[in-house]
């Protein structure tokens, strides 16, 4: 922890005071405050949500004066682990990371807290291990259970396939998973049939894969709901291919979704519904719960959930989200 030590200087100075009385002055210099320097690892910068979030915490920790390491996970367990590992021999004050693989990341996580290190996670949580101190993420089960609601709400009275991209390696995307099934086994119709269409591994083209196969088998595929924003770019590109109708609904609220959606000649024909995610605030919260406990010993709670919403269409008109500054 490296600290800026400020020696507090008496000054006397003779200050005139009625032209005849001397009076004295004494001036401190400011007492500077511990500087921080934390560790940030990102999911992948491929994702445009990583990227928002990296933008955020560089901008909270510019604000409160903390150094600022962030590396790129690049949705690998061991390459996480390893910036762990550095990370701990730089002798950072604390690590928060987005874990791409719980499992696989947990023993470097649990090694940094023996180390001493305060462990925080972001966006995707690490459930394998219990030295978390906050995790700041979206509510992504109420996420998921959006993401079915929306897919009921296409469907309307006519029914048809319900079909979800998943992968389950991400914590996160696993709750997204979870609470979109448990809608659909609790309200969906008889006439919607609910279909999993395997892991797309946080992969664009996995993705498109994946939907190609799909459509060959299923060329009525009535709508996908995919867990992030890469298994839509894949889903449209093979829906499309296909000349086939199949809708989608996302997952993160990126500015390439908003902007697909908002075409509704174009890309927003297919991808019409999305559920958004807050990156700038997942990115400042984590920068603040940080800096609160270094400098508190406290959070605020360990585990601060930031609410998703749906985005379609209408809700870009209604909020001027494709006006130009």
């Amino acid at each position: 922890m490296k600290k800026k030590l400020w020696s507090i200087l008496l000054c006397s100075a003779m200050i005139a005071t009625g032209g005849t009385g001397l009076g004295m002055q004494t001036v401190y210099a400011e007492e500077a405050e511990e500087s921080y320097t934390v560790g940030f690892i990102v999911g992948s910068r491929e994702h445009v949500f990583y990227n928002l979030i990296e933008d955020a915490i560089e901008e909270k920790c510019a604000e409160l004066g903390i150094e600022a390491i962030c590396y790129d996970g690049e949705l690998d367990a061991n390459i996480q682990s390893n910036h762990i590992e550095n990370l701990v021999a730089q002798e950072v004050d604390a690590i928060a990371l987005a874990t791409v693989d719980a499992a696989g990341v947990g023993p470097a996580i649990e090694a940094a807290d023996e180390a001493g290190i305060p462990m925080f996670t972001f966006d995707s949580p690490c459930n394998t291990v219990d030295c978390i101190i906050c995790h700041v993420g979206t509510d992504n089960v109420e996420g998921g259970r959006l993401g079915a609601q929306e897919c009921l709400r296409l469907l309307g009275d006519e029914g048809g396939t319900a079909a979800i991209i998943g992968n389950p390696a991400s914590s996160s995307c696993l709750d997204r998973e979870n609470g979109f099934l448990e809608v659909m086994e609790n309200e969906a119709p008889d006439n919607v049939e609910v279909e999993f269409n395997g892991n797309y591994q946080g992969d664009a083209n996995v993705a498109s894969s994946l939907v190609q196969d799909w459509l060959t088998a299923d060329p009525n595929l009535g709508v996908i709901f995919a867990t992030g924003d890469p298994a839509c770019t894949g889903a449209l590109a093979s829906i499309k291919s296909a000349g086939a109708d199949t809708l989608i609904v996302g997952y993160d609220g990126n500015p390439e979704a908003i902007e697909a959606i908002y075409a509704q000649d174009g890309d927003g024909k297919w991808w019409v519904s999305e559920i958004s995610q807050d990156p700038p605030k997942i990115g400042h919260t984590i920068v603040e719960q940080i800096y609160k406990y270094l400098t508190t010993g406290e959070v605020d709670a360990e585990e601060i959930p930031i609410e998703p919403y749906i985005i379609t269409y209408e809700y870009i008109e209604e909020n001027d989200l494709m006006s130009e500054e």
